[in-house]
């Protein structure tokens, strides 16, 4: 893409009012830094995910609130996480996150293990342990 190419679409960006740096191929033929204030299909994927991610984290949340899995669940999803990104921030196995799922195995894991999720999430334990308040488009 040549440096004049490179999109400018204030009004549906999804970068909050700050740019984004791209590469682009200035007039010289080298690559080159360039701002870029988004562009109509990124900001749409973007929305999507987004959207996406609500959607698993309701989910989540009924089935915690039924009792059907942990609050782990739920705060993965809250955080925009899916199981492979929680795994690798986390450095526990795919696997065992899913078990971690089942709320009876969830309730009695060592303080260390709800350290390191918590603080692959952002969270402090207590948060963690907890089933957030509801937050969906429904209500």
């Amino acid at each position: 893409m040549q440096r004049r190419e490179v999109p400018q679409d204030a009004e549906r960006s999804t970068y909050g009012g700050h740019r984004k740096l791209v590469y682009a191929v200035d007039d010289a033929g080298h690559y080159t830094g360039v701002q870029s204030q988004g562009w109509e299909a990124e900001s749409e994927a973007t929305r999507l995910a987004i959207e996406e991610f609500e959607t698993l984290r309701d989910e989540a949340w009924l089935r915690a609130h039924n009792g059907l899995t942990s609050p782990l669940e739920v705060h993965m999803y809250d955080r925009r996480m899916d199981v492979p990104l929680l795994a690798g921030a986390s450095g526990i196995w795919r696997w065992r996150v899913r078990r971690h799922f089942d709320p009876s195995r969830f309730a009695r894991l060592p303080r260390r293990i709800l350290q390191r999720y918590a603080e692959a999430l952002g969270l402090d334990v207590a948060t963690l342990t907890r089933l957030p308040a509801r937050r969906s488009r429904d209500l």
